[in-house]
């Protein structure tokens, strides 16, 4: 709790409060948010689920993390709370696109948000990308064939959820399933939910309610770690008129029922 003491009183003075009117929002006396700025007493389950709650910022970043040095892009909101999201930059103020790695994958559920996870990923600098705020997955598995096992998908962070296009491929950070790249029919007009799909038709779709969605990226180039061959070049083409043709009419039939 290095950070508590000093991050509520930055957080109060954003809002322009006094201790006696935070005091009030949180029903509790002046004399325990004035102890609790200068480091006298360490908050309670209940405090800390107060203040998380008034200010929309998860516990977790005002106990670790230094606000006071963050600035506005740092943050993004997702429903009613406002998650840690960090945008590192080079010596020229530019955006690097972070790179989780096959080893660490497995580690991104319970570190995405954590800036200290997030730090010690290694960097890169793409200057075509367009704009917007990209990271680098590794693809493992052979469900969204022709990608093969052991390439990178670069994808744009999308944050307004009604920028979701059907057909289009995300990477997707899921509470049950973890990081997954899947082509995307929006059903979240019909039932809050997105329809996964694998290119390779071996795996079957399944539905994820928008609950259960923490972060999602649209694809926007790929890096592949290996030469294709001519045969698999070959059968990429057919596959990928095969899919897209298989979109098509999938939304043909929505629009038709």
């Amino acid at each position: 709790m290095d950070y508590f003491s000093k991050n509520i009183k930055y957080l109060r003075h954003l809002k322009n409060l006094s201790q006696e009117t935070l005091a009030e929002e949180l029903c509790v006396n002046r004399s325990r948010i004035a102890a609790h700025e200068s480091n006298r007493t360490k908050p309670n389950v209940e405090m800390l689920l107060a203040i998380s709650n008034f200010f929309k910022i998860p516990i977790d970043a005002i106990l670790k993390t230094d606000l006071s040095k963050l600035n506005g892009n740092s943050f993004i909101e997702l429903g009613n709370q406002r998650i840690l999201f960090p945008i590192t930059v080079d010596i020229d103020n530019e955006d690097l696109i972070e790179i989780v790695p096959i080893k660490a994958s497995a580690g991104y559920l319970s570190g995405y948000d954590d800036p200290e996870y997030i730090e010690q990923l290694q960097k890169i600098k793409l200057p075509f990308l367009p704009t917007g705020k990209h990271r680098a997955f590794p693809i493992k598995g052979d469900s969204m064939l022709p990608m093969k096992d052991g390439a990178f998908v670069i994808g744009r962070f999308i944050e307004d959820r009604s920028q979701i296009k059907t057909g289009n491929t995300y990477v997707l950070l899921t509470k049950n399933d973890g990081m997954v790249y899947k082509r995307v029919f929006n059903n979240i007009a019909f039932n809050n939910s997105l329809l996964l799909m694998s290119d390779n038709k071996f795996y079957n779709d399944y539905s994820v309610p928008m609950d259960d969605i923490l972060e999602l990226w649209e694809f926007t180039c790929s890096i592949n770690t290996q030469e294709y061959s001519k045969e698999e070049l070959k059968i990429s083409c057919i596959m990928n008129m095969m899919n897209e043709l298989g979109i098509e009419l999938k939304a043909l039939e929505k629009l038709v029922s």
